[in-house]
């Protein structure tokens, strides 16, 4: 997948600035997708302006530059619906955590149990994310397609995952605390 298809996706659910699709993909519901800087955005953003994908409108701002706002098109959606028709490639998931957890043999074992707790404590904080995504981030009426999809399934991997760190930290001998995944 690329920048473009990734603005054209963004701008299918929403008009928006530049710097609202940047921070979509930095801290929103988009970021988990693929990062994209504002070195590809804003070019992705002209070419699809330039080839009638998406329009360009400019807003007054007080005492600012006036902002470009960007909005997809009837042919954007259209060749969108071309660019994602495609059997995703396989997801890649890299982690440090993984790769110290492989070799833990080699750490001490107070190490291992931080580890593993700021592991559950970011993947807790995640669950919290998507929580609050559900609530604020999408549109109500689009909660029922593929957002409540995505949320839903990053619920569920999160949930296991908080699972299986817990039932490792009691064989760790740490005391078992409240699960976020019981709930």
């Amino acid at each position: 997948m690329n920048v473009k298809t990734l603005c054209l996706g963004f701008l299918a659910m929403r008009e928006a600035t530049g710097y609202e699709i940047k921070k979509e993909f930095e801290e929103g519901f988009f970021s988990h997708f693929i990062e994209a800087s504002y070195g590809s955005i804003y070019p992705a953003l002209n070419q699809l302006a330039a080839q009638a994908l998406v329009t360009v409108r400019e807003e007054e701002q007080a005492g600012k530059p006036d902002k470009k706002v960007y909005a997809i098109t009837d042919a954007g959606r259209a060749v969108l619906s071309k660019w994602i028709a495609v059997v995703p490639a396989r997801d890649k998931y890299k982690s440090e955590f993984l790769f110290e957890m492989m070799l833990r043999q080699y750490l001490q074992p107070e190490h291992v149990v931080l580890a593993v707790e700021t592991q559950l404590a970011h993947l807790r904080t995640d669950l919290e994310n998507i929580r609050h995504c559900r609530e604020k981030c999408v549109d109500p009426g689009m909660q029922a397609g593929g957002p409540d999809f995505v949320l839903g399934y990053g619920e569920t991997v999160l949930t296991a995952a908080v699972s299986y760190l817990e039932r490792k930290l009691v064989e760790l001998g740490v005391p078992q605390a409240p699960s976020v995944a019981a709930e």
